[in-house]
């Protein structure tokens, strides 16, 4: 680990840094469960085991005062009608945010609160999306042919929460449809009360 000043490339060509310490790999059998169509996810699953999305990682100590950050890659494609997706997360201290960096393709970021607020925002080239604390957030890539990639930071402290998001869901669901995204309830979605 590096404990001076350094500097990285981000190549959107490429969908890689210059330089990094972690490389995460996420398949569709590491989302089972969150799709809302379970007989397309078995049909796919049992024609292999796709690459969803990977992250590449500079690691830096999990610590206040740092900052945290790499490349999310959502890799294109659909699970039924439901496009390729991150697993979501809240931040195990619930009090952190979070920012993206859209530097190739476009998707859109589902977010939601403990308290029930939710919203959807667009990513497309160029567009910094700020995640406010309390928020858990799940990348999607809404587009059928090209990688949505993005540069992230947030800080050391934050931690990762997926377990309630494995549990619960989101309470809206990104699918195409017709032709055109759209966004749907999640008829799977747990409230607190009856989880």
């Amino acid at each position: 680990m590096i404990d001076r000043p350094f500097v990285f490339h981000v190549s959107a060509a490429d969908a890689i840094l210059s330089t990094y310490d972690r490389h995460i790999e996420r398949r569709l059998s590491d989302l089972n469960g969150m799709f809302a169509d379970g007989v397309a996810y078995d049909a796919l699953r049992a024609e292999g085991d796709p690459l969803l999305y990977e992250v590449y990682e500079i690691q830096r100590p999990e610590l206040a005062g740092e900052l945290l950050h790499g490349l999310s890659v959502v890799h294109p494609g659909l699970v039924g009608d439901e496009y390729f997706m991150t697993k979501g997360h809240f931040h195990s201290v619930l009090e952190t945010a979070e920012v993206y960096y859209c530097v190739k393709g476009e998707g859109v970021m589902v977010m939601e609160t403990p308290e029930g607020e939710w919203a959807v925002e667009p990513f497309r080239v160029g567009g910094v999306l700020y995640v406010p604390p309390r928020w858990a957030h799940r990348s999607v890539n809404t587009g059928l042919s090209e990688d949505l990639v993005t540069f992230f930071v947030y800080p050391g402290n934050a931690g990762h929460d997926y377990g309630t998001i494995e549990t619960q869901g989101f309470r809206k669901r990104v699918i195409h449809r017709q032709g055109e995204t759209q966004i749907v309830d999640n008829p799977r979605w747990l409230a607190p009360e009856n989880r």
